[in-house]
């Protein structure tokens, strides 16, 4: 098979890095989950979890049932794997005969759990989620008595795994307010479950921004999900972890590097249009590298004429539309480009680097949406 037009690298280097800041962070007795839904925030999840697992990492969180199998696929049953959002029937039997977690937000989905663990005569692994103000998924509090009723009279088919809830933006601090009604609701919760005589296993609360913020609500257990790969889940985040500590560097490394290669090189006189449309008229006569990488491989049409690469460790700017499939890039001032030559779209290359942000502050995406938007498909290695 030809190699693909691009290559995602990540570096177990940077993830052994991370997770000694986490140890230092959040201490050696909080259960860290790697989040992988997103296809593991475009890392790709079956390269990723066995770097994740290689690591230290000891419990696999994913969105949805079709994760959870991708997952299970390559880390078998070598750490547990919860699955916090779509899982429909025929899925739940699998998780369950398979040890499977998997969060409980209304009353259907626990009596299916039950009585399909019946069924099979085998427990379902249940962390049940509650609503304190998300108002996305979770049980009311009217539905606690019923869930607390069934999982009581039903205690032979299924475990406690968790009592859990989902913070509404603690990446911002406008949503204090919200956050700290949520925060009364959940210690509600758990005391309330308490005197019912139901202790889980792990309470947990806190995705990677709430547990830098809200360092009192950690619980048992952390669903970190950005910041493993090194990126913080917002400015605010990153300047409020920084304002007491007298070193201003960052403790994380990014895991990702996304490189391609010059296709071509073409020479075009003064006063033409490149490519498609009229977006980009050449003042000089100009020097094109065609690298094989646009928009259908994860680089925004909305960085045509404003995104950069770089080549022979220099920038080269994108000119004209960024194509389904490739891009242009000015290398008039970059001397001795070829076809084949390196070109870095995330990374370092010689003393320069081009980060996410080259993306998503020109594009206006979230650095979150920027990384899953890279393709499945492309190539994903391990490097040191």
């Amino acid at each position: 098979m030809l190699d693909s037009p691009g290559e995602i690298l990540l570096s177990k280097s940077a993830l052994r890095n991370n997770l000694r800041f986490f140890r230092r962070q959040f201490g050696k007795d909080v259960l860290l989950s790697s989040v992988v839904k997103g296809n593991a925030y475009g890392h790709g999840i079956e390269v990723y979890g066995p770097l994740a697992l290689e690591c230290g990492f000891e419990h696999f969180s994913v969105f949805s049932a079709d994760e959870a199998y991708r997952l299970y696929q390559v880390i078998g049953k070598a750490a547990p794997i919860m699955v916090m959002g779509y899982l429909d029937d025929a899925a739940m039997e699998w998780a369950i005969q398979e040890g499977i977690e998997f969060w409980i937000f209304d009353l259907h989905r626990l009596k299916k759990a039950l009585s399909l663990s019946k069924q099979l005569g085998q427990k379902a692994k249940l962390h049940l989620e509650i609503e304190s103000g998300m108002h996305r998924t979770g049980l009311e509090r009217k539905e606690w008595k019923p869930a607390a009723k069934l999982l009581t009279e039903q205690k032979e088919h299924c475990i406690l795994k968790g009592i859990c809830t989902h913070f509404a933006g603690a990446e911002s601090i406008s949503n204090y307010v919200r956050i700290k009604e949520q925060k009364r609701v959940f210690r509600e919760a758990l005391a309330w479950f308490r005197r019912q005589k139901l202790e889980p296993e792990y309470r947990h609360a806190c995705c990677s921004a709430a547990a830098i913020r809200y360092p009192e609500m950690c619980y048992d257990m952390i669903r970190l999900g950005i910041l493993q790969y090194g990126f913080w889940p917002s400015r605010e985040i990153f300047i409020e972890f920084l304002k007491n500590r007298t070193d201003k560097r960052s403790p994380i490394k990014r895991l990702i590097s996304w490189r391609s290669t010059v296709m071509s090189l073409k020479e075009v006189d003064a006063g033409e249009f490149i490519g498609y449309g009229t977006s980009y008229f050449t003042g000089v006569k100009t020097k094109l590298a065609l690298v094989p990488i646009g928009y259908s491989g994860g680089f925004s049409r909305s960085l045509s004429n404003h995104g950069r690469v770089l080549i022979n460790g220099k920038r080269a700017a994108v000119v004209g539309t960024v194509n389904m499939n490739c891009l242009c890039v000015d290398i008039s001032e970059i001397p001795n480009v070829k076809p084949g030559d390196e070109v870095i779209i995330i990374g370092k290359q010689g003393k320069l680097e081009l980060t996410v942000s080259a993306f998503t502050e020109m594009s206006q995406q979230l650095n979150y949406e920027a990384l899953t938007r890279i393709p499945e498909v492309m190539k994903r290695s391990v490097v040191e």
